[in-house]
């Protein structure tokens, strides 16, 4: 009987790879930054704060990490930080859509402003789909390339957040659907990963929590924690070629959350 051989420990999953990735400067995004980096990719980071994001080129190599400022809802920056990728690195094979913010925590929508609300939605949802775009631009003529949005377990459910930020990331779920069939010809992968609450400083603030106890109470899986770096490894995945047909997927990492309604379940809850 044949038997698998185990994979080595030293396996660069992305090696020769070049990734654009934005919001990198923080949270997921540098988790992801960091470990694409450490599995061979040459990564840009695009982001807008300027000083976190040199501060994490200075700890990576110089010649495979490059930071570059921009405002995902402005497509002048986006246009600039794929066109610096391609001149620094000679190509972009994977583009990941970070960028985002959770707007005011505001539940009553007679209390939500206009300019709260597409603030959220400029960032989150417009920046997605400025990414999209001009990565498309330069991966359509390679024939080749993977995009990856990331989403939420708010765009899957509703009343878990505030509804700028829930209808956000609803709408990078159908985005990451629709340009999935329409890029999947040109050899172009697309792809979001939907995590459940990842303590970053941005969501202890909107929050208003220091520690992790929210997570417990409301995960389904008990026993552990989600980390910045266990969303970086699914897109890891969605960025590796390990994933070469899987396009159109919403890769959701939410230990079950989702699935479950705790206030009508059949299952008692263990400690």
């Amino acid at each position: 009987m044949a038997t698998v051989p185990l994979a080595s420990t030293t396996l660069r999953r992305l090696e020769g790879k070049v990734a654009l990735i934005t919001g990198g400067a923080g949270g997921i995004g540098e988790a992801t930054v960091k470990l694409f980096s450490n599995h061979g990719a040459k990564v840009v980071i695009a982001d807008i704060q300027d000083d976190k994001g040199h501060s994490i080129c200075q700890e990576l190599h110089k010649s495979s990490a490059s930071y570059v400022h921009c405002d995902v809802t402005n497509e002048n920056d986006i246009e600039t930080a794929v066109n610096t990728t391609v001149s620094k690195f000679g190509k972009l094979d994977i583009m990941v859509n970070n960028a985002g913010i959770t707007g005011p925590n505001k539940t009553n929508i007679l209390e939500n402003t206009l300019s709260e609300f597409q603030q959220v939605i400029n960032v989150n949802l417009v920046g997605a789909f400025l990414g999209t775009k001009h990565a498309s631009r330069v991966m359509i003529p390679a024939k080749r390339g993977t995009i990856i949005n990331t989403a939420s377990v708010a765009g899957n459910i509703g009343g878990t957040t505030n509804h700028a930020y829930t209808s956000s990331k609803h709408g990078i779920v159908g985005l990451t659907r629709n340009t999935a069939v329409e890029l999947g010809p040109f050899g172009i992968r697309v792809n979001c990963v939907s995590p459940y609450i990842v303590l970053t400083p941005m969501a202890k603030k909107y929050l208003k929590v220091d520690d992790d106890g929210i997570l417990g109470v409301y995960s389904n899986l008990k026993g552990t924690n989600l980390m910045p770096n266990d969303v970086a490894e699914a897109n890891l995945y969605l960025g590796s070629d390990e994933s070469k047909y899987v396009s159109g997927h919403n890769l959701i990492v939410d230990g079950g959350f989702t699935v479950v309604n705790n206030g009508f379940c059949v299952f008692g809850q263990s400690v």
